[in-house]
């Protein structure tokens, strides 16, 4: 039997957070690629980001049924796991001509390295290993 000591709040690691090149256009005086920092999120900031993405329809017979939109869910995901460069940047957004920074993630990055993004985000948060993954290293 282990120790529930490392269960304790005060010896866990709160966030992970972790550098990546999104894409290589954007670049520092030197002409190096800048990385971006990502951050992981708690369950109880990601069950906000599903609640804020859930959509409200009328179904059959009057009853009110609630769906997820996949596509606004990725995107908030996103915009809260980068620490860095800050989103919610005014003068980030009003050098794109964008107000928000859900509009500006998707106005500053080509379709591919958005991509590239919300894979390395859906990464960080865990998304990545599905339940076969963790029985076979369970396993061994």
């Amino acid at each position: 039997m282990s120790d529930i000591s490392a269960f304790l709040a005060g010896n866990v690691a709160t966030e992970t957070t972790e550098d990546f090149v999104v894409s290589e256009r954007f670049k520092d005086k030197e002409g190096a690629a800048v990385a971006w920092q990502l951050r992981s999120l708690t369950e109880e900031e990601n069950d906000a980001l599903r609640k804020a993405s859930t959509k409200r329809t009328r179904g059959k017979h009057g009853q009110m049924l609630s769906e997820i939109d996949q596509t606004e869910y990725l995107s908030k995901m996103a915009v809260a796991s980068v620490a860095f460069p800050n989103l919610k940047d005014a003068e980030l957004q009003k050098s794109y001509g964008v107000l928000g920074a859900e509009v500006l993630i998707r106005k500053m990055l080509l379709a591919g390295e958005y991509s590239n993004l919300l894979l390395k985000v859906q990464e960080i948060n865990g998304f990545d290993r599905d339940m076969n993954d963790l029985v076979e290293e369970a396993k061994n």
